[in-house]
């Protein structure tokens, strides 16, 4: 069996990207490589019935979409709007490149676009005045030929978010006031757009987090359903609201418990993706009674899904296979690409589905990855408890060795890693999602514990070899727990969250930061959840050697975050590391920066359980 390394994640091809022609015949996906710096991406061909192997069309392809003719694509090819014929031919259909961020067909034979406009800028300065448009993306319609886009005008400067096309050329939009998160993900409205006239309907505002339009008919009236923050909670879970013009959104998934993740338009009907505890659903929407049935269940991930005449595909992983292309043939997904085959010759560790209870009762459940070739007999082993960001992500019972802090890296160095759902993730519904707000580690570092304590009692893990590491959200958690408790040897920090106050000033979420927390930094003297709930608060009280990984270029959780954590360890004698990775954001996607945290986090673990 072949070993786990650096080169396994980095020199494999993944899938992206997924379309269905429009008689349901043939599917076609991108196939790039894992992070950057590799070849360029692909696009490939399949037939849905399996009747042939897939083969790749062209190269420098994105945003592949079927033309209503389902005889080609429009597509991006070398960043240029271009047509590909099933043969790969390839034809330029204008010499724009602008960035373009969606395409959508048009039943007139043209093409409705998302387009950056840019930002207002006065002798180089960028400048808010509160009333001057302030840049973003727009739409825009362009036909063969044309030098250029035009742009639509009748939603003036707001910022375009996300759009569908109906069968008749009429666009959902959903829309913000400012392209930046904050304050703009406040600020969301879908307008029916009709492109031919430039023209728009106002549907009326919509929750934050408002994504994924899509189209539906129930046989008497069109319907657009979303995605978006299930009332009355401004942010947290999310929901599928349906809304006909000119009446209040309905919530078609309330009291659920599950969350869905994606929406697509079926025929005259509605299918989503919905994650449902560690696994996934694929639902369609009954027209008549406005309820979801199941389609199919699967143990692992579910996503990028596509349909088109009838025939659904995804990208699907389970916890041996990475991310490859399905076709739902009777209920059951059957594999269409297959991108990494070496891997069915890794000697990946065992992973297995924990529950456990939180100390006030409720169940929780997770992921436990032992080192490979070992079972529990072989305990305890050093643990290391790996968070997932958010918090309203999730893990979900997939190959666990699709990032840079992968689990299945650390076992194969001999750490059972533990993999926590805590409360305030995806996957349990709304209710679960939002029981987190304004109270940031509290009973949530609680559920880590407990299942910490679940593992240590079964004598899976060392109590005396703990570790602790996550990014984002994750990173602010194993911050937390270092802080908050003396049970950790080492913790791993990766673009984690020192201080809320600070987050929401600087960060790109803002408001919805302030949110989480339950306050900002502008709500007036003393004491408040954005200070109780920062970890540098308690730097005083860490004993653990702390590991502290950023990006210099992350807008999302500022640098100044971790340079802020560091300066407090220093202060009070803590010993810990900082590493900043220049020209990288919230996620790393350079090769040699990806490396160096899978090596020095790993590295730096065993230095302290050893």
């Amino acid at each position: 069996m072949d070993p786990i390394s650096t080169e396994l994640l980095h020199e494999g091809l993944t899938t992206s990207q997924v379309a269905v022609s429009p008689d349901g015949r043939r599917i076609v996906y991108v196939v790039g490589q894992v992070g950057s710096g590799g070849p360029p991406p692909e696009v490939w061909l399949a037939p849905a019935d399996g009747s042939a192997a897939p083969r790749p069309l062209a190269e420098r392809v994105s945003l592949p979409r079927w033309l209503p003719s389902g005889d080609a694509l429009v597509c991006l090819v070398g960043g240029r709007l271009s047509t590909v014929r099933l043969d790969g031919s390839v034809t330029e259909l204008s010499p724009y490149d602008g960035w373009i961020g969606d395409i959508l067909p048009l039943p007139s034979g043209s093409y409705a676009l998302i387009v950056e406009d840019g930002t207002p800028e006065q002798e180089g300065m960028r400048v808010w005045n509160g009333s001057d448009g302030a840049g973003g993306d727009r739409l825009a319609v362009v036909r063969a030929g044309d030098a250029a886009p035009r742009l639509l005008t009748a939603l003036g400067t707001r910022h375009v978010v996300a759009a569908a096309a109906r069968e008749d050329g009429a666009l959902a939009v959903i829309s913000w006031d400012e392209p930046a998160d904050e304050p703009g993900a406040f600020t969301a409205r879908l307008h029916v757009v009709d492109p031919d006239t430039d023209s728009a309907l106002d549907c009326g505002v919509l929750p934050h987090g408002a994504s994924r339009p899509a189209w539906w008919h129930d046989g008497a009236r069109r319907h657009v359903a979303l995605i978006a923050a299930a009332p009355p909670a401004v942010v947290g879970g999310m929901t599928v609201l349906d809304i006909v013009p000119g009446e209040a959104p309905v919530d078609l998934t309330p009291d659920a418990t599950s969350c869905p993740t994606e929406l697509v338009a079926s025929g005259r009907g509605l299918v989503g993706v919905f994650a449902d505890g560690l696994g996934s659903v694929v639902r369609e929407l009954d027209t008549h009674s406005g309820k979801f049935t199941d389609l199919a269940r699967t143990e692992g991930l579910v996503s990028t899904l596509a349909c088109g005449g009838g025939t659904l595909a995804a990208r699907v992983s389970d916890r041996c296979r990475p991310n490859d292309v399905f076709v739902l043939r009777e209920g059951e997904f059957a594999p269409v690409s297959d991108t990494r085959p070496h891997y069915r010759d890794v000697a990946w560790g065992t992973q297995e589905r924990l529950t456990w209870r939180a100390a006030d009762g409720l169940a929780l459940e997770g992921l436990l990855v032992l080192p490979p070739g070992r079972g529990r007999e072989d305990g305890p082993f050093p643990l290391l408890v790996l968070l997932h960001g958010g918090p309203y992500g999730r893990y979900a019972d997939m190959l666990q060795f699709n990032s840079y802090l992968a689990p299945q890296w650390f076992a194969d160095a001999g750490f059972a890693v533990f993999l926590p759902n805590p409360r305030g993730s995806m996957g349990r519904g709304p209710a679960f999602a939002a029981s987190v707000l304004g109270d940031l580690g509290g009973a949530e570092l609680g559920d880590v514990l407990a299942g910490v304590d679940n593992l240590v009692a079964d004598g899976t893990a060392d109590p005396a070899r703990l570790t602790v590491a996550g990014w984002s959200h994750g990173g602010y958690l194993a911050a937390w727990a270092a802080a908050r408790t003396d049970r950790f040897r080492a913790a791993v920090v990766g673009a984690g969250i020192a201080d809320w106050g600070l987050q929401s000033a600087l960060g790109d979420l803002g408001r919805e930061e302030a949110v989480l927390v339950g306050s900002a930094g502008w709500d007036g003297p003393g004491q408040h959840p954005h200070d109780t709930a920062s970890p540098v608060r308690y730097a005083k009280d860490i004993t653990a050697p702390v590991l502290i990984l950023h990006g210099e270029d992350d807008t999302n959780v500022p640098v100044a975050q971790a340079t802020y954590l560091h300066r407090a360890l220093r202060a009070h004698g803590v010993p810990h590391e900082l590493v900043v990775y220049p020209g990288e954001g919230h996620a790393l996607t350079g090769r040699a920066a990806q490396r160096d945290v899978m090596h020095r986090a790993r590295d730096f673990l065993l230095r302290h359980t050893g």
